[in-house]
């Protein structure tokens, strides 16, 4: 494996390894809210404050702005220096506490409609309303911090820092967790302090990123312009990235929309099954794009075009090594998942067997959903914002026409295949644009049917195991070496690093 492909595989499990972290304590944060704020008025109050500074984090924030920035920030990093970058790095700066804080100002003074035209059914409760747009004034200033956190983590992976920017969610989660604990013992307002929280954590959260900023020189006292070249072009190419953004939430909407003319209870087994999916797709799919977007970015500044198919096929092959089997495992063993994490109380055995299909729905499309985010990384790092946007309009489009169809035959199960049909068309149109970019690029398709083969005997084999219900689930590990001896035995060249990195770990 070349030198390309392990820095990129070095940087995701880095990556890897701290969403993982993250993705733990925000179930235990999930928990510790659940105990602490119950489900009522009160907590829908919260919940729809929240909303809304994590609606903008996701348009502006961590998905427009990292992608749009990182190209143009490593491309004036080769072209002009170290010193350049970081003007560019601190006019960015500069309008985004600019935009960001007259955008804040005009929704705190505006905080009673805006609620209203989210939750329109708080109309007449006026102390559930009156307490929602409390905190929504306390909550959306988070906004600004956060999306400084996406900016810094820009800068940060451009320079080949991981570590931190991954770590930031963590943050979020344990000054929650906090805030719901310390509420209850001191007996304070819960949703309040819990909003306070969210404010305290994107401080934090920015703060913690410094250290990092300042190791790899950069200070924010320094020259700046607002009229920086740099900034001008990462402004033209978030455009298309926010509108694919917004694409993506219309998708829950429409999917949503979909469900709820369904049978009741569609959308609960819909939303329990995506978030199982999530998961590992969460780990890995994110690791991979957020390692290799930098790496990309480099090359295509270089014009060293052999480089970038190199580091887009490394991408692609550790991408399809992990998810195709997690797909595998996710479909063989969906019933007794499903049944250990949320067989309890209210959620029955009926509604075990209902999640369980449309997870086996998702599942299928688990691959593509993983490949896409590199392929995407891909035409960001050649600062081509537009083709993304397109795919995502016309896997909608498909998801649409499709989910439409299918649930009229087998209900939800339909809405979730639909999802897996249109992200598979998604990727697989990505791909044959890059072909127009680059010529012949694509390799990694070689070793697909060794992932394929020793994946299918994995999943037959935890299939088997379903008689035993919930406690399959603790063979997970020995599945998972069964698949990582077959794929040393036939070579591969991940499953080798894979080992080299474990015996590293072992000295």
């Amino acid at each position: 494996m070349s030198s390309l492909a392990r820095g990129i595989a070095k940087n995701a499990a880095v990556v890897g390894g701290a969403t993982l972290l993250s993705r733990i304590l925000g179930f235990v944060r999930d928990l510790i809210i659940a105990f602490a704020l119950g489900a009522g008025p009160v907590a829908d109050a919260f919940f729809v404050a929240f909303r809304l500074p994590n609606l903008m984090r996701r348009l502006f924030g961590e998905g427009s702005l990292t992608m749009a920035f990182v190209p143009v920030y490593s491309r004036v990093r080769e072209e002009h220096g170290a010193e350049a970058s970081h003007v560019m790095a601190r006019s960015m700066h500069i309008w985004l506490v600019l935009v960001l804080g007259v955008l804040t100002l005009v929704a705190m003074y505006f905080a009673r409609p805006l609620t209203l035209a989210i939750a329109p059914g708080f109309a007449g409760e006026p102390r559930q309303l009156q307490l929602t747009v409390e905190l929504v004034r306390i909550c959306f200033p988070y906004t600004i911090f956060i999306c400084g956190v996406a900016l810094c983590m820009g800068i940060l992976n451009s320079e080949g820092h991981f570590l931190m920017p991954a770590l930031a969610p963590c943050v979020l989660n344990i000054v929650l967790i906090s805030a719901a604990l310390g509420a209850v013992w001191l007996k304070l307002s819960v949703p309040h302090m819990l909003a306070y929280g969210v404010l305290v954590a994107g401080v934090l959260q920015w703060a913690v990123q410094q250290p990092a900023l300042h190791s790899v020189g950069l200070r924010w006292f320094g020259h700046w312009s607002l009229k920086n070249d740099g900034v001008r072009r990462t402004g033209r190419l978030m455009l298309p990235t926010v509108f694919g953004a917004a694409v993506y939430q219309i998708n829950i909407l429409l999917g949503t929309l979909l469900a709820s003319l369904l049978p009741a209870g569609s959308i609960s087994y819909l939303y329990y099954a995506d978030r199982l999916v999530q998961f590992p797709l969460g780990v890995f799919g994110i690791a991979v794009s957020t390692a290799a977007l930098p790496s990309l970015s480099r090359l295509a500044a270089r014009k060293d075009m052999d480089g970038f198919k190199e580091a887009l096929n490394a991408s692609m092959r550790l991408t399809l090594f992990i998810s195709i089997p997690a797909a595998a495992g996710l479909i063989g063993l969906a019933g007794p998942v499903v049944e250990l994490l949320f067989q309890r109380g209210a959620f029955s055995s009926a509604a075990v067997d209902a999640t369980s299909i449309a997870l086996v729905g998702y599942a299928i499309g688990l691959p593509a959903f993983a490949m896409v985010r590199p392929l995407v990384s891909a035409f960001y790092a050649l600062e081509d914002t537009k083709t993304p946007v397109i795919a995502a309009t016309l896997s909608v489009v498909v998801y649409v026409i499709a989910g439409a169809g299918m649930m009229q035959y087998i209900g939800h199960l339909g809405l979730a295949l639909a999802t897996s049909l249109s992200s598979w068309l998604n990727a697989a149109f990505l791909v044959w644009r890059l072909r127009g970019r680059l010529g012949r690029w694509a390799s990694y398709h070689r070793i697909v049917p060794v992932f394929l083969g020793l994946s299918i005997v994995i999943g037959c084999g935890a299939w088997g195991t379903v008689p035993l219900g919930k406690w399959a689930v603790v063979l997970i590990p020995v599945w998972a070496a069964v698949y990582a001896v077959g794929a040393l035995l036939c070579r591969i060249p991940e499953a080798t690093m894979l080992l080299d990195a474990v015996r590293r770990r072992v000295r």
